[in-house]
């Protein structure tokens, strides 16, 4: 009879699954020292001049060590990706993969363009957010609550987290507004520019 967590695991769907079994045992192996997170992070010099392609992937994979933040960010991959590929992607897996790798390839177009002093060494949190954008403005009507302290719109969702980030760091998360960003033009051109007037519901995003 298989364990609680076991039944659980085959129960989030095929990408879902894969993507966060790909960061936990990155993850793992970080923590067994079998791979350095020096080797994992986004420099795009060391890929462009050093030929160290793999950080193109890699660098999606880890948050950071196991611990609370780690918990917390896991929380909301495995929450958001399963919901949209459950939900408005059901039965279109390879729309769903067109749609990550979308999100990975604007990451690593917008992240060179961010100043040295507020690189992003990991591009997972803002992959992440992305998919609490896209997530949050196709349940528009959805009501949640945070913390048991005032309840909100879904659409709400990305404001609220950047602005509790805010109050505990005293900073702008600068790997969840490029998510955001990524989000808002994933969002535009596959949900609001088809039904705009004279484009022909052409969908630019559209998995070939």
């Amino acid at each position: 009879m298989p364990f609680p967590i076991e039944e659980w695991y085959y129960e989030v769907p095929i990408v879902t699954r894969s993507y966060v079994t790909a960061v936990f045992l990155t993850t793992l192996a970080c923590q067994l020292e079998l791979v350095s997170p020096f080797h994992l992070y986004f420099d795009w010099s060391l890929i462009w001049k050093g030929g160290q392609w793999w950080r193109l992937v890699t660098s999606f994979l880890y948050f950071g060590s196991f611990s609370l933040d780690f918990l917390f960010h896991l929380f909301f991959l495995v929450r958001y990706s399963r919901m949209l590929e459950e939900g408005s992607f059901r039965g279109r897996t390879a729309d769903f993969v067109w749609f990550l790798g979308f999100g990975m390839s604007a990451s690593i177009l917008l992240t060179p363009l961010i100043p040295s002093s507020l690189a992003i060494p990991f591009l997972s949190a803002p992959l992440t957010f992305m998919l609490v954008y896209v997530w949050s403005r196709r349940n528009s009507s959805v009501r949640m609550n945070f913390l048991g302290v005032f309840n909100f719109n879904a659409p709400y969702l990305p404001w609220v987290l950047m602005g509790f980030t805010v109050l505990l760091n005293s900073h702008w998360p600068v790997g969840d507004l490029v998510g955001l960003l990524v989000g808002h033009v994933y969002y535009f051109l596959e949900d609001v520019y088809p039904g705009i007037p004279h484009t022909a519901e052409w969908r630019p995003l559209r998995a070939p």
